[in-house]
């Protein structure tokens, strides 16, 4: 059995990336923090699309439980290792950089960019052992170009950035890939408060993107013709910053 996990699984990219590494074949983990039941509603759907997955429920930016958790898993599944890693989960807490509370930047921080490390780390050994892994990155044009508004936000996925293209090297020797997913304006939960009009008419391809476009990018990232895809950053944002 090959597995999958997806952190943020349960929602917007993360379900549609769920969903799609389950039609691929893995077994997907779909991490979740707090909301069980949107988790079990995308377990659900894999399930009636003839595929399978089970829950892991714990916070990414808290490095002990992250290493806790996993560590329990690879226990409970002495045989077998997590494959393709998606670090997905994120938050948004936008303001301008004046009024943004520590809360607001080290909770971004944490979330976004923390994570990776406190994910990622538990599980490299293993796929470095097995010489095969996909660590996909979730990264965003705000990571790319700034956006203003987002100072937090900018900050922690343009960190996530140069960490892609850093490990990438230091592992690709072990047939393991590192590359970075960077949407633009996709119709999820994480534009509310947006003003959908305003941006759409900057946008080229004229309208936001889906979930299941970028999906279908990271589906490729994790399949076998894209192992010489390494330390890249991909956009997917409608032309909107080449």
């Amino acid at each position: 059995m090959k597995y999958a996990l997806v952190t943020g699984g349960s929602r917007g990219i993360g379900k549609a990336v769920s969903i799609k590494l389950a039609e691929m074949g893995y077994k997907v983990v779909i991490n979740y923090a707090s909301n069980e039941e949107q988790a079990n509603n995308t377990l659900a759907t894999i399930r009636e699309n003839g595929g399978d997955g089970e829950l892991l429920k714990f916070d990414v930016s808290n490095t002990e439980e992250c290493a806790e958790v996993l560590a329990k898993w690879q226990e409970e599944h002495p045989n077998e290792y997590i494959e393709v890693l998606v670090n997905n989960a994120g938050i948004r807490r936008d303001n301008l950089m004046v009024f943004v509370e520590p809360e607001d930047w080290f909770g971004v921080l944490n979330t976004n960019l923390s994570s990776f490390y406190n994910v990622t780390r538990p599980l490299l050994t293993k796929m470095l052992r097995k010489k095969n892994g996909r660590i996909i990155n979730m990264a965003s044009l705000s990571g790319l170009n700034g956006l203003p508004g987002q100072t937090n936000y900018s900050a922690a996925k343009g960190g996530l950035i140069a960490a892609t293209k850093a490990l990438a090297q230091e592992v690709a020797k072990k047939k393991v890939t590192v590359n970075a997913v960077a949407p633009g304006f996709i119709k999820t939960d994480m534009v509310d408060g947006l003003d959908v009009d305003g941006l759409t008419a900057q946008i080229p391809a004229g309208r936001f993107g889906e979930a299941r476009e970028v999906a279908e990018l990271v589906g490729f990232l994790a399949s076998e013709n894209a192992a010489y895809i390494n330390g890249e950053v991909i956009s997917i944002n409608g032309a909107l910053y080449t």
